[in-house]
């Protein structure tokens, strides 16, 4: 019964993201980005995606190198192992029924996107240096949260296979809605080929990823506006955008995550 229920949620999910309709100023928008991304020279272009593919790379090695990250892992095993003592590795969850590993997400998910809150809070309020790493920031914060996801769901993120499925799920869980349900479906059909996507993969990110960081831009360019509205010593609309915008963020990309380890979890048992 709790597979079934989920199913049908995951069903409703990719109902809303295949009827999202564009407004006539996103397809205005999407034109533009890419006429004046396509203005750039091919090797610029790849370049400037090869960097944010390596940098991607790194950032998720480096994450799953911390302390912090680490005791969430133990955390996460510490839960499931009230439910089931035999609970012993990351791969053990995967014998809890869905609903038990839906609580173990939850948990997770809710504490990152406060975090998330309040790092676009504190970016909001901080200076030139803030603003100048919050999207660094804010994708980390992200790609942490999809791999805890993923872990909560039994998949053990320091398999190489599983970075490179970590990585896809951010990106796709970060692209624009109109463009999500493609990414969606491309996600649901390799997911009997993951094995051998080491070998075909040859770049994470493209051209559909390009309006994060524009989108981050104008955010940056919001908060720099507001800055001087003070309210007590405080910019608070500048704190607002930033908190907002970086929650918003947050919660479509766990949302995305968290529906797509639920499909992959419900297809293997």
């Amino acid at each position: 019964m709790g597979e079934k229920r989920v199913l049908t949620e995951i069903m409703r999910f990719e109902q809303e993201v295949a009827s999202y309709v564009s407004n006539d100023f996103e397809k205005v928008y999407e034109i533009w980005v890419q006429d004046q991304f396509n203005k750039l020279p091919k090797r610029v272009q790849s370049k400037f995606f090869d960097s944010v593919d390596q940098w991607l790379l790194y950032t998720y090695t480096f994450l799953q190198g911390t302390n912090a990250q680490n005791e969430s892992y133990n955390r996460i095993l510490q839960v499931g192992r009230t439910y089931d003592e035999h609970v012993e590795k990351i791969e053990d969850l995967r014998h809890l029924s869905i609903e038990k590993l839906n609580y173990l997400t939850d948990q997770q998910v809710a504490r990152n996107r406060v975090y998330a809150f309040v790092q676009g809070g504190v970016s909001g309020a901080g200076g030139w240096l803030l603003l100048g790493v919050d999207l660094p920031l804010m994708i980390g914060l992200n790609l942490r949260t999809v791999q805890l996801i993923g872990t909560c769901y039994g998949y053990n993120m320091h398999n190489p296979i599983e970075m490179l499925i970590a990585l896809k799920v951010l990106h796709a869980g970060a692209l624009p809605k109109r463009l999500q349900y493609e990414a969606w479906q491309n996600l649901k059909h390799d997911i009997d080929k993951y094995d051998s996507l080491m070998s075909q993969e040859k770049q994470l990110t493209n051209k559909t990823w390009i309006e994060q960081p524009l989108k981050n831009i104008f955010k940056t360019l919001a908060i720099i506006m507001f800055r001087k509205k003070l309210f007590q010593g405080v910019p608070l609309i500048s704190v607002g955008i930033g908190a907002t915008v970086n929650y918003k963020t947050a919660k479509d990309i766990s949302d995305f995550a968290k529906r797509f380890y639920q499909y992959r979890f419900i297809q293997k048992s």
